[in-house]
């Protein structure tokens, strides 16, 4: 391990529920230790974290019972958050810890880590990484102001509060923007997706194109929640975290546009997809796709419709108990009883 490496290693072991809390927040404290299903934040119970140090093992150090895997406090960023190279490992460990940039190398030793290039995967995944947890911040203010108050289990949004917006015409912005990971079915970030903010968080940013996409987001969704036999899946992120609202169960999968949804790639345990499409004729047309292919491959695919423009109109203007009812009808009577029944 190199010497930048432990020191943050031994500076997040000190600080290791903290850590803990805020990487693997679907997880919960037992005794000496952190409990969670994986390294990726799955709700469960096999990965476990030590706390404190004892004589055999030092504060950080964790093993998943289920997989064999074992690493420190870095490797535990790494893994839920998607990072591949150190140095977004290593920025990602000191905006935790509140640390300044260590002075540059020379240019000798560096010349490993080039500037990822505008628009890429690996540009999307420096941004993501760059980001913040949604708790607390003017994207969760956001959503709040949309009616959006149920976000356990998104850590796949977050916040940057100076994100880069470049008109098409004039010098490049900055405005604050909740900032999206877009993966594939193995959780590995593909992409991001952008949506700038007013300065007090209570709109979208004045700007031209308020939402932008970058990377590789073909087959690939923002996956909220963990699919099983069941999910959802739409465009927009607003639309579906709001039917997320009476659906706090299911899994769903914003694709964020109708011909990234008519082309989203289905986890393997996939029974019975719900489609909500915008209420236009791309929107039909991708529904109508995303059928089709559903069937071929054995999956129910039943399309979810709101009552006015889309699933938010209907949260903010008729209120929770019309979007309840609404999607009442719709469900499949299995899922009534399995996710319905379990909203506020």
């Amino acid at each position: 391990m190199s010497g930048i490496a432990h020191d943050l290693s031994r500076r997040l072991a000190d600080r290791a529920e903290a850590v803990c809390r805020h990487y693997l927040s679907n997880g919960r404290r037992e005794g000496r230790y952190w409990l969670v299903g994986d390294v990726r934040n799955t709700p469960g119970r096999s990965l476990f974290v030590r706390l404190h140090a004892s004589a055999k093992s030092p504060a950080g150090k964790w093993t998943d019972a289920a997989t064999g895997e074992h690493g420190d406090l870095l490797d535990m960023i790494r893994g839920s958050l998607g990072l591949t190279d150190f140095a977004d490992v290593a920025e990602e460990a000191r905006a935790f810890l509140n640390l300044p940039h260590p002075e540059p190398e020379p240019v000798a030793q560096r010349r490993g880590i080039a500037p990822a290039p505008s628009g890429s995967t690996e540009a999307a995944r420096r941004l993501f990484a760059m980001s913040q947890p949604l708790a607390g911040t003017l994207a969760e203010t956001y959503l709040r102001r949309r009616g959006i108050t149920l976000l356990h289990g998104t850590g796949n949004l977050r916040f940057h509060p100076r994100c880069y917006y470049k008109p098409d015409d004039g010098p490049a912005e900055t405005w604050p923007a909740m900032i999206a990971a877009v993966t594939d079915l193995s959780g590995r970030i593909t992409g991001v997706h952008r949506t700038w903010l007013a300065p007090d968080g209570t709109d979208k940013a004045p700007v031209d194109t308020p939402r932008k996409a970058m990377g590789d987001l073909l087959g690939s969704t923002v996956r909220i929640g963990v699919p099983d036999s069941v999910m959802a899946a739409g465009e927009g992120i607003e639309t579906m975290l709001s039917l997320r609202q009476v659906l706090p169960d299911m899994a769903i999968a914003p694709a964020l546009s109708a011909a990234h949804l008519a082309a989203i790639l289905f986890p393997p345990a996939l029974r019975r997809l719900y489609i909500v499409s915008d209420k236009d004729p791309a929107g039909d047309a991708a529904r109508d796709t995303l059928i089709e292919r559903a069937n071929a491959e054995g999956i129910e695919a039943i399309p979810l419709s709101p009552a006015l423009g889309d699933f938010n109109e209907d949260l903010q203007r008729l209120g929770m108990d019309a979007l309840q009812a609404c999607v009442r009808v719709q469900l499949a009577p299995e899922d009534v009883a399995r996710f319905l029944s379990l909203a506020p």
